[in-house]
């Protein structure tokens, strides 16, 4: 084909261009094959769990929301629809008993399990060297042995069809973020973790993935450039980092966290998916 028949093909299909500004208000129903699906969503209460239990559910799955702040989780639920679409099970994943709870009322709620989308607050800020052993110790209970709690408390339950797991991450994963010594420390090792777990269990089609959000405009986010005591200039710099020049929005995040669970990423396993504008400089 001649270059001028390609240029004929391209302008018979427009490109309609997105503005600057992307923002996504409303749903637009994704066919991932979730419908009749259930899922464990962990800091579900707000932030990037409950953008991806909100994309879950948009897709015709049912979804067992978890959280510590239970007035904020059951506002949660509600907000999607209420129990015949999403559960509230308050708690702390870092217990054991917590996640075995959460399970267990997945599976009596709604008679199945599918996966699990396992997300955690991220840790307090401080260096290596100024942060305390407790601190180390807290972090790990809470960073990577709870997360690995709900795993593999999922993991078991999974029928025959098999399901899917994903851990919400950070690009601290694949390069360190000045003050965060907690998080660069472990959230490598989770998904380091999550890598050997899709080895471990892709024989029962059960497939394990990592999510690593960049800079997405959610509280947590805003909490962290304001202890630096400049949030303003603090997002303009982080802003001049990302290729696409803005901060993602929490229903970016969720739309890719729910098609990760999919069906629809049905070969899709042992991957760390950047959900970051671009912004890691690595591949």
């Amino acid at each position: 084909m001649s270059c001028a028949g390609s240029v004929r093909v391209a302008a018979a299909y427009p490109v309609r261009l997105l503005p600057t500004r992307l923002r996504l208000r409303h749903y637009v129903r994704m066919d991932l094959g979730l419908e009749g699906r259930v899922y464990v969503v962990t800091g579900a209460s707000r932030g990037l769990g409950f953008a991806a239990a909100e994309a879950l559910v948009a897709d015709g799955a049912r979804v067992a929301l978890c959280s510590r702040d239970e007035d904020a989780l059951r506002a949660a639920a509600d907000r999607l629809g209420g129990s015949e679409h999403a559960l509230a099970v308050p708690g702390d994943i870092g217990d054991p008993a917590t996640t075995s709870r959460l399970v267990a009322a997945s599976m009596a709620k709604y008679g199945r399990l599918d996966g699990a989308l396992v997300s955690v607050g991220g840790p307090p800020t401080g260096t290596v060297v100024g942060l305390a052993d407790e601190q180390w110790r807290s972090a790990f209970d809470s960073v990577f042995l709870g997360p690995l709690h709900m795993a593999r408390a999922t993991a078991h339950e999974i029928g025959e069809e098999g399901g899917s797991i994903a851990f919400v991450l950070s690009t601290s994963v694949k390069s360190p973020i000045e003050g965060l010594a907690l998080s660069n420390a472990f959230r490598p090792a989770l998904a380091m973790t999550a890598k050997t777990m899709a080895d471990e269990l892709g024989s029962r089609h059960i497939r394990v993935n990592g999510l690593m959000p960049g800079r997405i405009d959610t509280e947590r986010l805003r909490e962290l450039e304001s202890s630096g005591g400049r949030p303003v200039s603090s997002r303009r710099e982080w802003e001049r980092q990302i290729p696409l020049g803005r901060y993602g929005e929490a229903a970016e995040f969720g739309k890719v966290a729910a098609f990760v669970l999919s069906p629809a990423a049905s070969y899709v396993n042992g991957a760390m998916v950047p959900v970051d504008g671009g912004m890691l400089r690595s591949l």
